[in-house]
């Protein structure tokens, strides 16, 4: 895991704080006094939370501490939570093809049009992703649906015929999925 930066802003009594602090501390410690400031810190680096005693609209990953007196130990455990989110956040989505894909509420998304999608049809577009060959009815089986090569479904035909069906309605796509004469793909 890469290291997380915590960004103080605009907050000068916070910082002293934690700069004496900053030994027991699982993040790194940087200090913003200034918009650009802020902005040259935020260009150099990419895993950061940055905390302010204000709300700042034009501020991403920001985390507004407005209730003080708190306890330092309270507030450790909130920060370590908020990175907890972003590392989730970040990791969620994924791009196939043009198409952003949010594996936490299961969205599949292009120019903003956005389909939901089911469980099974993100866990298919997922691992045919990652295959650079066709994937096979059977491997399909066997590690998206957890069935045995060996019984006789065609779960996974209709499933692709109605995950085709809802991409070709919705983005009218209908070369998201190739069906190759020994299995799918995703080009």
């Amino acid at each position: 895991m890469s290291i997380q930066n915590l960004i103080i802003y605009n907050f000068n009594e916070l910082y002293q704080i934690f700069e004496e602090l900053s030994l027991d501390l699982n993040f790194n410690i940087i200090v913003a006094d200034n918009e650009k400031s802020l902005d040259e810190k935020t260009k150099k680096i990419h895993n950061y939370l940055i905390i302010t005693n204000k709300k700042h609209s034009d501020i991403q990953n920001e985390f507004v501490l407005d209730c003080t007196p708190i306890n330092i130990f309270k507030l450790i455990e909130k920060i370590n939570i908020e990175f907890l989110k972003l590392q989730f956040n970040s990791q969620s989505e994924v791009i196939v093809k043009n198409y952003n894909i949010d594996l936490n509420s299961r969205e599949m998304l292009k120019n903003n049009i956005k389909l939901k999608l089911t469980e099974k049809e993100i866990n298919t577009i997922s691992y045919l992703s990652k295959s650079e060959k066709p994937v096979s009815i059977d491997e399909l089986q066997e590690k998206v649906w957890s069935y045995q090569s060996d019984i006789e479904t065609h779960t996974v035909e209709t499933h692709i015929y109605r995950l085709r069906k809802k991409i070709l309605n919705t983005f009218d796509d209908k070369d998201f999925i190739i069906s190759e004469k020994n299995g799918y793909q995703i080009k």
